[in-house]
């Protein structure tokens, strides 16, 4: 179907007074748009229906919305499923941040039209990937966590499979005497209640208790995972539509807290093995079975330490207040200390903190051990740097280690090893072999993290961060990880005691039960969440480079035993990467393409070098940095008019060819603004930022192959919040460009 343009301009906001909105008009008709209007307010009931009272008439099939930035009344502008709508944005990015009546800024109007009609003239309506799925729900793990999980998602009317290695549930908190305060005045220790849970559990219909089970082999994608059972009774299988991973934590290994004396005596224990004798009803020396006379607790013990767990763990503070409360109720006279870095103990729990610090038999001071030994019976700890401004000696029957929590993704030896190192050199010993579906099986990309199976290309489980946990994007994204449609909650995801994980476990059951729906209706999750396009893979001209399927970070292709890419589309999160990986350009969507930005590229007015008037093009992510330079117009924060900005869905979408093409266009630059990369990333596709910065190497050489200067091309990573840094940005990018003169290119 041909293509058939309406531009709408808004004259609101000051657009109108800015510059000349008739001749944005008819630079829109000279383009090939077939209707060319203003309003004074598009936004308006009244502007809307001249939209779409045209659409009707002149059977528009395209709509260019001059107005401003499309964060505003998102869904304002639809027209129907056939209708494509583009909003280009002349009040943030022009009316508001430029100077009124000037040629450039009449300049910039006039392009930001040009770039929405060539964007419009090459879009296709989407066409979603529809095919049967399950809306079923897997839950991993049958503690707190998992429990609590599954009665949400069957409560909310799905079928769920909860799988539990263990021949009962319950988990952890079946190895509890007691839980921290749950009520006012959160003085008393409670009860964890996962009896009752388990009850309702086994007696909800819509659940399916898997006992003495683990995942053997997860294999399809969101909607469609085949999951394989391996059992006492041979195992099962069973399809869903999305899983929970609620597998819980491990206590970090005893033996690695020999400086602190773990090994050296009986009567030296961690707050586990504390727990396990409060459980087993009494409390007494390891040694020799005597009564406890004198007890101490020592806080972060491998915590807080980049030798060990860099973390906090959370808990543990708690813990052993918890515990000092075991020791006072059965030993009445005892003397209790408890040696800390800090005490923490958020939210109501502080009054729990306070009513324990009441007790005037328990000594608590803030130090650092500098020795502990076993002397005659008796554990000797040396304290430094105390509140009571001396070094002090603690005489104990007992010493208790508050060891950390340690996610059961985490396998390294080391928790602080950066695992995007772990993941590539894994990826690289991927076994060959394929499955029965003809794709690869690789290794895990967490080395013997062995639980969720997955037969992705990329790794059998769940990719973590730097400290073991499978997140995804920390800040934007709790409960989300890095393989779609499938959610991390409770400890495994970031430690946290029960109460916590019961919360937590609600916002995982939600998200999954938001994938199963949207798998049915083939949108795509966050952040592009509604989604409905897919990418499609022209093969014939696929040279099996394989850079598609090894920079996708969310592993949506598997490959054949030639690498040829094997897309599974409900994985998809729609972030162009494998567009911007593929150097044949064989990747698009239909409203994502090389070709639609190349389009918009050359739609760009460029003056020639006698006019003095350089061009500089910015590609910019439509995630934290697109919203940012929104900000700077609404705070009416002023850059230059040389710039034209195109959003990408990722800076990680950048196909160099576009620089390329740029700089045959006769832009004299090229600017990228994306996410922050690093340990403390903001890129919503995780490795957005880093993989254009890799890209910006072959960059540098096609400048160097066309003789021109390294200083046309820049890569700046900002957070949401440095906005106020954008325009300085672009105009000091601009006296470089300056600087080094205009592209010898341009006009040839």
């Amino acid at each position: 179907m041909d293509t058939k343009i309406g531009v709408y301009i808004c004259k609101g906001c000051d657009i109108g007074k800015t510059f000349d909105v008739d001749k944005v008009l008819e630079a829109a008709t000279e383009k090939g748009a077939a209707v060319s209007k203003a309003h004074d307010a598009l936004c308006s009931p009244e502007g809307v229906q001249i939209i779409r009272d045209d659409v009707e008439k002149e059977g528009l099939n395209r709509v260019c919305v001059g107005a401003c930035s499309q964060r505003i009344f998102p869904e304002l502008f639809e027209f129907g499923k056939e209708v494509m709508a583009d909003r280009a944005n002349l009040r943030e990015q022009v009316a508001w941040c430029h100077a009124p009546d000037d040629e450039d800024t009449q300049m910039l109007a006039e392009d930001q039209i040009r770039m929405s009609i060539a964007k419009l003239g090459v879009m296709e309506p989407p066409e979603p990937f529809i095919e049967e799925t399950s809306k079923d729900i897997m839950v991993i793990g049958g503690g707190i966590t998992g429990m609590t999980a599954a009665k949400a998602a069957a409560t909310a009317g799905h079928k769920v499979a909860l799988v539990e290695k263990e021949a009962q549930l319950g988990g952890w908190a079946t190895k509890f005497k007691k839980v921290f305060p749950k009520h006012p005045p959160y003085q008393d220790l409670e009860d964890s209640g996962y009896k009752e849970l388990v009850a309702e559990i086994e007696a909800d219909e819509n659940i399916t208790v898997h006992l003495s089970s683990e995942v053997e082999k997860t294999a399809g994608q969101p909607g469609q995972f085949e999951v394989s059972l391996q059992n006492g009774n041979g195992g099962g299988q069973f399809t869903v539509g999305s899983i929970i991973q609620a597998t819980g934590w491990k206590p970090y290994k005893a033996e690695k807290l020999s400086y602190l004396g773990y090994g050296s005596s009986p009567d030296i224990v961690t707050n586990i093995q504390m727990e396990e004798m409060a459980s087993a009803g009494d409390i007494k020396r390891p040694s020799d079975g005597k009564p406890i006379e004198s007890i101490a607790f020592i806080q972060c013990a491998g915590s807080r330490d980049q030798d060990h767990l860099p973390y906090c763990s959370a808990v543990c503070c708690r813990v052993s207040l918890k515990q000092a409360m075991y020791v006072r109720e059965q030993y009445p006279d005892a003397k209790i200390y408890v040696i800390y870095k800090d005490i923490r103990s958020p939210a109501q729990f502080e009054m729990f903190y306070a009513n324990v610090q009441d007790d005037d038999a328990i000594f608590m001071t803030k130090g650092e051990i500098a020795r502990v030994a076993s002397e005659n019976g008796k554990i000797l700890i040396d304290v430094e740097e105390t509140l009571l401004g001396e070094d002090i000696q603690v005489e104990a029957d007992m010493l208790v280690l508050a060891a950390g929590m340690v996610p059961t993704t985490q396998v390294e030896d080391n928790p602080g090893t950066d695992t995007a190192e772990t993941d590539a050199a894994t990826e690289e010993k991927a076994d060959d072999k394929a499955d029965d579906d003809g794709k690869k099986e690789a290794e895990s990309a967490e080395k013997g993290a062995k639980i969720i199976n997955l037969t992705y290309r990329q790794g059998t489980d769940l990719p973590t961060l730097k400290y073991g946990f499978p997140d995804s994007h920390f800040i934007c994204f709790p409960y989300e990880t890095l393989r779609t449609g499938i959610y991390a909650a409770g400890p495994v995801r970031s430690p946290m005691d029960l109460a916590s994980s019961a919360n937590d476990a609600y916002g995982a059951a939600m998200k999954a039960i938001q994938a199963v729906n949207a798998m049915a209706e083939g949108r795509t999750l966050h952040p592009r969440a509604g989604d409905l396009t897919y990418p499609d893979f022209f093969m014939q001209k696929c040279t099996q480079c394989k850079r598609c399927t090894e920079e996708c970070p969310f592993g949506a292709l598997d490959e054949d035993e030639k690498g040829t890419p094997l897309p599974n589309p409900l994985r998809c999160r729609r972030c162009g990467i494998c567009l911007g990986a593929c150097p044949e350009r064989i990747v698009s969507f239909k409203n994502y393409s090389v070709h639609m930005i190349s389009s918009m590229i050359k739609a760009v007015e460029v003056p020639d070098e006698f006019e003095e008037k350089p061009r500089i093009l910015a590609f910019v992510c439509e995630n934290d940095a697109m919203p940012s330079v929104d900000m700077v117009g609404l705070k009416r924060l002023q850059y230059n008019s040389m710039i034209r900005i195109i959003p990408l869905r990722c800076l990680g979408s950048m196909n160099t060819v576009w620089v390329s093409d740029a700089l045959s266009q006769g832009f004299d630059g090229v600017i990228l603004i994306g996410c922050q990369k690093g340990d403390d990333y903001q890129c919503h596709f995780i490795r957005g930022s880093e993989l254009a910065d890799y890209r910006m190497g072959n960059v540098r050489e096609k400048l160097q192959q066309l003789v021109l200067e390294e200083e046309r091309v820049e890569m700046h990573e900002l957070s949401i919040a440095d906005y106020h840094k954008i325009p300085k940005i672009l105009d000091d990018f601009l006296e470089t460009i300056e600087t080094v003169g205009p592209n010898p290119y341009k006009g040839m």
